[in-house]
């Protein structure tokens, strides 16, 4: 059976598909930059914040891979992808509302679970909607539009407090509360999150199921018998490892943060147990057979995204206790050096998404000279260096550029990884094999949350800006291995649309 090819998309169909990253990155901009600054203020200390940070990666490893699964499985009258995007924007829209006026630091965390999870309800769709909508010659240009959003988004959400403050928004408040500064700026991210995502459901269309596998970029699903003594042997080696690893972080008094470690070993390998032994088709069975499937592109991918996202959790978490330490001089989240600090943090986080919106204009650039696999490298050994730099600056001014570096990287995660494994991928299963591809996001994270509080006390002294040093080591080496993965054919095609109406 022949078979179509889709058609090129206008500049503006584009735009309007990708819109409501400006939304949904808004309301994620505004968790990374002052998620720690909330909870340092309802009275956590310093080595708790990578515990109470966990709720992000941990909501998307178990969100994104079952919104994945019901999305390649869904036809509403508002289509397949768009009805995820409206209704979890519609309840993260409702966290952000409700976490500036928590009133103690459980109810803090308990938002951020909320708010995590419906942003992953959102954001996982978005990812599968630019390979169902785009021929494979656009994505690359598609997922750099949606790069240039969040950057753009993330500028203003980030240094929103700062700006708030010089237009005479009070930026203290008494012991235990959140600063008008902060509220403020959360209550207006809601109100963006969900009309930059209604504009996205309600500008666009999609393709029909049956429709998407009549194109000629549909690819096939293949299904590999599933190995039951090769699973249930590997599911043991893992319940094992997990189990010595609680036990023995209990016996020598470890920290505790390293039990997340163990017990997330430990969960998979009962995981692969159930699948060796489960007789049934479900949810359950069919992602783990995916994961089991899922193509060598991805695997190796795996180990570019496990270092780069190893790195921006290193930072997310503890930028603003080393600016705040090591730049302003104060630990004391009450001061005013404390909350000055904590808005240059702000500025900082809007400068690298401000960097990353230029870098998205210039990475389509980038892969038409050097191709993909190189132009990765080059943004994320980018980011490495500034990352490092954070250990020679004292100057806090001069850390603008070193968030050169990071922009560049930032832009380069959130696209290129996506367009080397896009053309490697069944349209029927885009979903939740985009879903899967976030375990290889989530994963490191939770590692970062575990270790790098136990690794920071025993081995650095405590100080926090040691933590962005190891997340530069961990972007020079996403950058090696970005080299053992295979280059598409299709990197060499066209970037941009070929028309603006």
């Amino acid at each position: 059976m022949s078979r179509m090819q889709k058609p090129t998309l206008s500049f503006w169909q584009i735009w309007n598909m990708c819109f409501g990253f400006l939304g949904i990155q808004f309301g994620f901009a505004l968790q990374n930059a002052n998620v720690s600054r909330i909870f340092q203020t309802l009275g956590a200390d310093l080595d708790q914040i990578p515990m109470l940070w966990v709720a992000a990666p941990l909501t998307g490893l178990i969100v994104q891979p079952i919104v994945g699964y019901y999305s390649d499985r869904t036809w509403t009258r508002l289509g397949r992808r768009r009805p995820y995007f409206f209704f979890g924007a519609l309840a993260a829209s409702l966290a952000l509302l409700c976490m500036p006026n928590s009133p103690m630091l459980w109810v803090a965390a308990g938002l951020l679970w909320i708010l995590d999870a419906s942003i992953n309800v959102s954001m996982e769709p978005f990812r599968a909607y630019v390979g169902d909508q785009l021929p494979p010659p656009q994505r690359p240009t598609g997922y750099a539009m949606q790069s240039f959003f969040i950057g753009v988004s993330s500028v203003i959400a980030s240094t929103l407090p700062w700006i708030l403050t010089r237009l005479g928004v009070e930026n203290t408040a008494g012991a235990g509360e959140i600063p008008d500064t902060v509220k403020y700026s959360f209550y207006f991210g809601g109100a963006m999150l969900l009309g930059a995502v209604s504009w996205t459901v309600f500008s666009t269309r999609e393709y029909p199921p049956e429709q998407l596998k009549n194109f000629d970029d549909a690819g096939v699903v293949r299904h590999r018998p599933l190995d039951v003594s090769r699973s249930r042997r590997d599911g043991a080696i893992w319940v094992g490892a997990g189990v010595l690893g609680l036990l023995s972080i209990y016996m020598f008094g470890w920290d505790r943060q390293l039990y997340l470690l163990g017990g997330g070993i430990a969960v998979y390998g009962v995981a692969l147990l159930i699948l060796s032994s489960s007789r049934s088709s479900n949810m359950f069975t069919s992602i783990m057979t995916d994961v089991h499937d899922m193509p060598e592109a991805m695997r190796r991918l795996a180990v570019v995204q496990f270092f780069s996202w190893f790195a921006l959790f290193a930072m997310w978490i503890y930028t603003t206790a080393a600016v705040t330490q090591v730049h302003f001089g104060t630990t004391d989240v009450r001061s005013a050096a404390y909350n000055e600090g904590a808005n240059w943090v702000g500025v900082l986080f809007g400068a690298y998404n401000g960097f990353a919106a230029l870098a998205a204009l210039v990475i389509p650039l980038m892969v038409r000279r050097w191709g993909l696999r190189v132009s990765h490298l080059i943004n994320v050994w980018l980011g490495a260096a500034g990352l490092l730099a954070f250990l020679v600056i004292r100057d806090p001014q001069w850390l603008l550029v070193a968030m050169l570096g990071v922009g560049f990287a930032w832009a380069s995660i959130l696209s290129l990884p996506y367009a080397l494994l896009s053309d490697n991928l069944p349209a029927e299963k885009m979903g939740v094999y985009m879903g899967i591809f976030n375990f290889f996001i989530v994963i490191p994270q939770l590692l970062a949350a575990s270790v790098l509080g136990f690794l920071l006390r025993t081995f650095m002294g405590g100080a926090p800006v040691y933590a962005l040093a190891v997340g530069g080591a961990s972007l020079f080496l996403a950058g090696v291995a970005v080299l053992r993965v295979r280059e598409p054919a299709q990197a060499a095609a066209p970037l941009a649309p070929s028309s603006v109406a």
